[in-house]
């Protein structure tokens, strides 16, 4: 799977990711192919946890969002951009919604981490969305990094330098994950 962190610190935002890409018990390191985990989108990062198949289709149906639907900059945008999302992704991508037979809602099948000048967010299947305060994690080393970027939180200075303390310790210690760590840092505004 992966590790993705977000976070706020010091007048800053910053998301980073691992760059491992894993098929069952197939292991696709740096450099076999660009496993870059991360991609922009307006002024946004965007990082995705999930199936391989997700990112171009996210990329691709995110970017053809008009730009009266493609908002990311507080948490009814980001929720309102998404619930556009959803039928866009059935249709046209072929989604299959489908996890469990007592699911409340249709599933996107994704969890996706977004940072931005305006701050952090959180984005999971059901279009449940967060904005988080200090930091955040997701996928298979998502523990590890949480665990870290707590321990490091007072004692570091920036939001990179947080980020990239939690993809490194998911990187050391979950078997799905694995570096180069890609990072992006954006200034804070409000």
């Amino acid at each position: 799977m992966t590790t993705i962190c977000v976070a706020r610190k010091g007048g800053q935002v910053a998301i980073a990711a691992d760059a491992l890409v894993t098929f069952g018990d197939t292991r696709l390191a740096h450099g076999y192919e660009a496993n870059d985990k991360l991609f922009r989108i307006g002024d946004s990062w965007i990082g995705m946890a999930g199936t391989t198949a997700h990112f171009p289709v996210l990329r691709r149906a995110l970017g053809t969002l008009p730009a009266d639907e493609l908002k990311l900059h507080s948490r009814d945008e980001v929720f309102d951009t998404f619930l556009k999302l959803h039928p866009k992704l059935k249709e046209h991508f072929f989604l299959n919604t489908k996890e469990d037979d007592a699911d409340p809602y249709e599933s996107s099948q994704f969890t996706i981490l977004i940072a931005n000048a305006r701050g952090i967010f959180g984005v999971y299947s059901y279009r449940e969305v967060f904005e988080f305060d200090r930091f955040w994690a997701i996928g298979s080393g998502r523990a590890f990094a949480l665990g870290a970027m707590q321990a490091s939180f007072e004692r570091v200075r920036s939001a990179r330098e947080l980020v990239e303390t939690g993809v490194r310790a998911g990187c050391e210690f979950d078997k799905n994950s694995a570096g180069p760590v890609r990072t992006h840092t954006l200034k804070l505004k409000g």
